[in-house]
């Protein structure tokens, strides 16, 4: 974290996006199956879960929001809670190499863009990268503390 005090912003942001990727990409690390998938919470919130809903917001933000594609282009559920939704085809390996795929696409899909540049592919209208960039470290900071927590009492 110290290497990049001092950064260009961007750098900053990036370095932080990244180390959220990763813990929400490694809290899964060590789980069995059903772990991952234990229902701790009266939501839909599942650690396997987690990282699922976690890839449908890096397509939402750095995929429909860059590109214009809409959900059915993207092949993503409709709504935020849809996201949560596991299937029998999802697997602790399965969901985490999506994460590490989507994060890596949400990377090239920024990379030609400035700070300020304004996408227009999301409902709320014409926002800056900036913007976006806050956003989703918000979210994913928030589920960090989320993992963090089921996480503990799983292994508790």
């Amino acid at each position: 974290m110290d290497d990049v005090i001092g950064r260009p912003l961007r750098e900053q942001w990036e370095f932080f996006l990244d180390e959220h990727r990763a813990a929400l990409h490694d809290c899964l690390d060590g789980l069995t199956e059903e772990q991952a998938r234990r229902s701790l919470v009266p939501s839909r919130t599942t650690l396997l879960g987690l990282v699922k809903h976690a890839t449908f917001v890096e397509k939402v933000w750095f995929d429909e929001a860059i590109t214009g594609r809409s959900r059915d282009e993207i092949g993503i559920p409709a709504t935020p809670d849809e996201s949560f939704i596991l299937t029998e085809e999802d697997t602790v390996d399965s969901v985490r190499a999506a994460y590490r795929e989507t994060c890596e696409a949400s990377r090239k899909a920024t990379a030609a863009h400035l700070l300020d540049d304004v996408v227009t592919g999301n409902r709320r209208g014409p926002l800056p990268l900036r913007w976006i960039y806050l956003h989703v470290l918000r979210e994913l900071a928030q589920h960090c503390g989320h993992a963090d927590i089921l996480r503990e009492q799983i292994l508790a």
